[in-house]
């Protein structure tokens, strides 16, 4: 059974909220790209998952169809991605990273790694073990398998 939700725990969603989102746009200026966050992270998608159908990328990015055509559209103007026919079904069409997208993927997380490296020394021993900790949690929070 779960615990009801209390202030405090809204006052706590609000500022991890906040300091997720404040974190992620930080790291997004410190990549240097000219990609945006919905390019930037179907890329990663397409990389992680791929090869993938359009249909399957906005299954797992969460959007709508037509809005990961659009996406995958771009990403093949800019070179990111390749479309392929599926060798099992012609009607099918496959997303897949080109070597040009996984360099760009390495650079933008080389860059965003380096960044929050420097940030991360600037800290005393037991706000990384802190930060350590955070983290283990936040993971659990977002592996529970929840939408």
């Amino acid at each position: 059974m779960t615990a009801p939700t209390t202030s405090s725990h809204l006052d706590l969603a609000v500022r991890l909220r906040l300091v997720v989102t404040r974190t992620a746009r930080r790291l997004r200026q410190q990549a240097g790209s000219d990609l945006s966050p919905s390019l930037a992270a179907a890329l990663a998608t397409v990389e992680r998952h791929g090869p993938l159908t359009p249909s399957e990328l906005a299954d797992l990015e969460r959007v709508q169809r037509p809005t990961a055509t659009r996406i995958a559209a771009r990403l093949e103007t800019e070179g990111l991605v390749v479309r392929t026919g599926d060798p099992t079904d012609r009607r099918v069409t496959l997303l897949t990273a080109t070597a040009e997208g996984l360099a760009l993927l390495r650079k933008l997380r080389m860059r965003k790694n380096a960044y929050l490296a420097r940030r991360l020394r600037e800290l005393p021993e037991e706000d990384l073990a802190a930060l350590e900790r955070a983290a283990d949690v936040l993971e659990r929070l977002l592996e529970d398998g929840r939408a």
